[in-house]
């Protein structure tokens, strides 16, 4: 059976939505290979339905943390946080939200639970007691960064169905993430409209470039405490 690519008649003609195949999907991100494998970088995906392209980056990404970090399981664990973090996704509709956010934790958690099992079986073999980590932590926190990342609106108003602005959570590194919330209307705007509107730019380093200043600046916390944020005022 091949891929599917429209899920009724009816959604094409109402939304427009057609998937993209995945061989497509692999070309495009060939284009920029060497984002795609750095764990680090940003990706948005305007209309992102089930998440053809977020998939790809992620498995891509997952590789490289596993490279790069895959000899300790509390640096794989923490990279591969990081990684889901940097991913970000809209779509009109709300299934295909849904559908997003749990394929990408799929992806994560089954990358992340082999790891776990890769590092149990190496103390064991070591006869050293298993390391006690909050697994079910972890993946709570990776379920609320999708939350915050992959949202229901529409791309091109930048707002979500009741009119009400799309806000995305950025997540700084080191070890202690840092939330910041941002407008991502105030994203996309030219920045010299911005400033004659009197908003507050900042540089930011990593970009070379200036962004918005965040709606909200939570306190960096430890990465398996990132649900907490949403109880700050």
């Amino acid at each position: 059976m091949g891929e599917r690519q429209v899920k009724s008649k009816e959604r094409v003609a109402q939304h427009g939505e057609v998937f993209t195949a995945q061989r497509e999907v692999n070309a495009m991100l060939d284009m920029v290979q060497d984002e795609t494998e750095r764990i680090e970088s940003r990706f948005l995906e305007p209309a992102c339905g089930e998440g053809a392209f977020l998939k790809e980056i992620l498995r891509r990404k997952l590789i490289a943390v596993r490279q790069q970090h895959g000899r300790r399981h509390a640096d794989f664990e923490f990279y591969s946080i990081l990684a889901v973090s940097t991913l970000y996704g809209v779509d009109i509709l709300a299934d295909n939200v849904e559908i997003c956010r749990e394929n990408l934790y799929q992806i994560w958690n089954e990358a992340y639970t082999a790891d776990v099992e890769k590092a149990n079986a190496r103390l064991k073999k070591e006869r050293r007691p298993a390391a006690e980590r909050n697994n079910d932590l972890c993946r709570e926190n990776v379920r609320f960064i999708l939350s915050k990342n992959i949202l229901c609106g529409d791309a091109l108003t930048m707002k979500h169905a009741d009119g009400s602005p799309i806000i995305f959570a950025e997540w700084s590194l080191p070890r202690q993430i840092q939330r910041k919330d941002y407008a991502f209307d105030k994203l996309l705007d030219g920045h010299n409209e911005q400033l004659s509107m009197g908003t507050t730019w900042t540089y930011d380093a990593e970009i070379d470039a200036l962004v918005p200043a965040p709606l909200h600046e939570h306190a960096p916390c430890d990465y398996t405490r990132l649900t907490e944020t949403d109880g700050e005022v």
